[in-house]
């Protein structure tokens, strides 16, 4: 479903990429990370040329690694290994590794209009974005803008969904959220850097 729709029309989006169960451990461990203040403000750029810019990007982060040895995260990781050899075997992606992050937007935040590649470094091949955010309701704000050919597409952040689409094509934000706003987003990577 969510390689068949981005086949389609540039932007798979599916429900249940997770299951209900590990989106519920998740949103868990995100949620006992960020009362333990564990998650950092995010920012733009990579490395030594990142910047910190509340005016561009509101949102926090956590970084997800095996080496934390936390078991929804690694079955998370071990659900991704099985999506890319899932891709690659299929659509001949050439992916060869990935990083994701937890992201919290508090009420009031958003990140203005980018793509997800950095200037002097283009590994990131796809950008990928699953929700954890029970019973969001229009109103709430917090949507996912993927500006496409002119047009518009507002993707709702609900429970479970699942977007996928490539790093460097598409101009994507995510407009004020109106109250807290869950997810884990990364991107699929390959070993092209420049």
């Amino acid at each position: 479903m969510l390689i068949d729709s981005y086949i389609d029309n540039q932007v798979g989006i599916a429900d249940h990429f997770l299951s209900d169960e590990l989106a519920a451990r998740m949103k868990d461990h995100l949620l006992s990370l960020y009362a333990e203040n564990r998650l950092s403000a995010a920012g733009t750029g990579n490395h030594a040329l990142v910047s910190i810019d509340q005016s561009v990007r509101s949102d926090m982060i956590y970084w997800l690694d095996r080496a934390h040895n936390n078991t929804a995260e690694n079955d998370f990781f071990d659900l991704m290994d099985r999506f890319v050899l899932h891709l690659n075997a299929t659509c001949f992606t050439g992916i060869t590794g990935y990083e994701f992050h937890y992201t919290v937007y508090e009420q009031g935040s958003f990140y203005t209009q980018h793509l997800d590649q950095f200037r002097n470094n283009k590994s990131r091949a796809f950008s990928m974005i699953i929700y954890l955010n029970d019973h969001w309701q229009e109103g709430d704000g917090g949507e996912l803008c993927i500006h496409q050919n002119g047009q518009k597409q507002h993707i709702a952040p609900q429970n479970g969904k699942s977007v996928f689409f490539k790093s460097s094509e598409l101009v994507h934000e995510v407009l004020m959220t109106h109250k807290r706003r869950l997810s884990i987003t990364g991107w699929l990577k390959t070993n092209v850097l420049y």
